[in-house]
């Protein structure tokens, strides 16, 4: 992990001093084992404590982090078998959403998920994980896939919202949107989603109406990024962790809400510091949500979706 975030700078420095001593002893006799030692042990008490107390703005930057995991290092490392499928058979193929067969455990899946990127080309061809109308039409085609043979569903959200450009609202962005969200309620398979990072707005719910919705300790998920909340209410983006903290982003939160179902925790310092780590216990969570949902019969699984969602805000 090379990348730090602003309020880790402590934490940085102190690595940086390991680093140093480290290639120090590499290079005389001088032995500082207990020195390293010493202040290995001072970062990795800063590290969890900052990581216990952290504010809802700071999870929002922590979910966003360029090395945390993405949608086809989860494949890569979950699914076996995968097998990718393309297109909206209507327009174009997005590369912003993902999806195909495989198998998770064992078990037949359909998974499609958002995928950002991990530098500046990919990031630029996957459009940051913002999903365009063909995109979600493409989700839409790959849920009426698997209802038609019975495969259960698995969503990866992380996305900042779907993308705003002339050209996505020319072809329909909204109504693509609001379809997808229709095909993922009518589902007669199990669905389980789990927000990996980022959840915004619409493009994130277009692929999160689930059965079971998990979601990572340190992600966040909201119906507007703190930025675009703050420009709204008080004309400035430097509100947004004002804005963070009044919205309830946060796993804890929208677990306390009934919004999602499961907090998945997540390695010391986030999952971009122990990848594979964090993509096995969500690997884990997700069989043991489609376990619970095994079974059930087409209307059942319906009927389990529509009281979640109508349960949602009930006083």
């Amino acid at each position: 992990m090379t990348s730090f975030l602003d309020f880790e700078k402590p934490i940085a420095e102190l690595q940086a001093r390991v680093t140093e001593l480290r290639e120090t002893a590499d290079s005389g006799p001088v032995d500082i084992d207990a020195e390293v030692a010493r202040l290995q042990a001072k970062s990795d008490k800063l590290l969890r404590d900052t990581y216990a107390r952290l504010t809802p703005w700071q999870k929002t930057q922590v979910a966003r982090h360029p090395e945390r995991p993405h949608f086809r290092h989860y494949v890569a490392r979950l699914i076996d078998d995968f097998m990718p499928l393309a297109g909206d058979r209507a327009f174009a193929d997005d590369q912003a959403i993902l999806g195909g067969l495989g198998r998770l455990g064992g078990r037949r899946v359909m998974v499609i998920g958002h995928e950002k990127g991990d530098d500046t080309a990919s990031r630029l061809r996957h459009n940051f994980g913002m999903g365009k109308p063909e995109g979600y039409r493409k989700a839409i085609r790959l849920m009426q896939l698997a209802d038609r043979f019975n495969i259960p569903v698995v969503t990866l959200v992380d996305t900042s919202g779907a993308f705003p450009g002339v050209q996505a609202e020319e072809r329909g962005q909204a109504e693509a949107i609001a379809r997808s969200t229709e095909q993922c309620l009518a589902l007669g398979v199990p669905m389980v989603a789990a927000i990996v990072g980022e959840g915004g707005s619409g493009g994130a719910v277009a692929l999160a109406a689930a059965n079971r919705i998990l979601m990572f300790e340190h992600a966040v998920y909201s119906v507007i990024s703190p930025e675009g909340c703050a420009s709204i209410l008080w004309r400035t983006a430097d509100r947004a962790p004002d804005a963070a903290e009044a919205m309830k982003v946060t796993a804890a939160d929208l677990e306390r809400l009934g919004v999602i179902d499961r907090i998945v925790p997540e390695p010391m310092g986030g999952a971009h510091r122990d990848p594979a780590a964090a993509i096995d216990m969500l690997g884990s969570v997700i069989g043991d949500a489609l376990d619970s949902l095994s079974g059930l019969s087409p209307d059942a699984v319906r009927a389990d979706r529509r009281s979640k969602f109508l349960a949602m805000g009930a006083l």
